[in-house]
Order: structure tokens, then C-alpha cells, then sequence
């Protein structure tokens, strides 16, 4: 069980596929992120943007998505 939820995930994302790849691709720059921090260098790799209690970073990628600061529409 995931939480948030797939139902609420899916309303800022077209597809379950969608939402692994990009979930997958945020969770890598948080790495990189944090990475960074511990190297002391400053690259183009944004921050989280939310507060979480989880150090997950693919958690973390989730519940930016729940809350709408990460959105992906397929525009064909």
C-alpha cells in the first residue's frame, strides 16, 4: 500500500506508466539533489518541494506529484 494513493496520483498525471517514469525521474534529481548538497557543489538540480517525513526519495517524488507541484499532461 502506497500512500498517497494511485487514485489521487492519477488526477495530476494521464497514465500509470506516466506516473512511474516521471515519479522515477524525480526521485533521481532529489538523489542528485542531496548529492550535491554533500559534495558542495550547486548544480541545476531543484530541491524537493515538499516537506516530508520520509527519506525516500521516490516517496518523496510521489507526494510532490499528490500535491500538484509536479504535473504531466501527454500532449500529442
Amino acid at each position: 500500500m502506497i500512500n498517497p494513493g494511485i487514485d489521487e496520483l492519477l488526477e495530476n498525471v494521464d497514465s500509470r506508466y506516466a506516473l512511474v517514469i516521471i515519479a522515477a525521474k524525480r526521485a533521481r534529481q532529489i538523489n542528485n539533489y542531496h548529492h550535491q548538497l554533500g559534495e558542495g557543489t550547486f548544480d541545476d538540480f531543484p530541491p524537493p518541494l515538499v516537506e516530508s517525513r520520509s527519506k525516500n526519495y521516490l516517496t518523496m517524488s510521489l507526494e510532490e506529484i499528490a500535491q500538484g507541484k509536479i504535473r504531466y499532461e501527454y500532449r500529442r
